[in-house]
């Protein structure tokens, strides 16, 4: 498994965790009262930190687990990459159209905060789908 693969998997489920995490912490803290109440800008701004730290220890760990033969980003690698970066752009250009809608609809912050959360999330575990794909199966 290349490096850049490797970096793939490790944004992958760094970003999926940390999101999975944010809304059950968010969930918690609504309880029984309405969604929208629920305090929620702390608890994103705590994801961001954590996926941004954790992919950095968890990159660290994995090259210290299973090292890689080679740090050198080649042709392909720049292809893959090229190609998962389009697709998320693609998705992350559409769906803002989502937010957007929300807040021209002038509904509550909290919906259209986590409306381009969820956004780039999605945007950015699919490009990292592709990426990974195009190394498991090829161009």
């Amino acid at each position: 498994m290349s490096y850049e693969e490797k970096g793939a998997g490790v944004f992958l489920v760094t970003t999926v965790a940390t999101f999975v995490g944010y809304v059950v912490v968010v969930l918690r803290r609504a309880g029984a009262g309405p969604l929208a109440d629920a305090p929620y800008v702390s608890a994103m701004l705590w994801a961001f930190g954590v996926a941004i730290v954790g992919a950095m220890v968890l990159r660290i760990l994995v090259e210290i687990a299973r090292p890689s033969e080679t740090h050198q980003v080649d042709v392909r690698d720049k292809e893959i990459n090229r190609r998962g970066e389009y697709v998320g752009g693609l998705i992350l250009s559409v769906g803002m159209v989502l937010p957007l809608g929300l807040t021209l609809a002038e509904v509550d912050h909290f919906w259209i905060a986590n409306a381009i959360y969820l956004v780039f999330v999605v945007s950015t575990s699919i490009g990292a789908i592709i990426k990974i794909v195009a190394y498991r199966r090829g161009l």
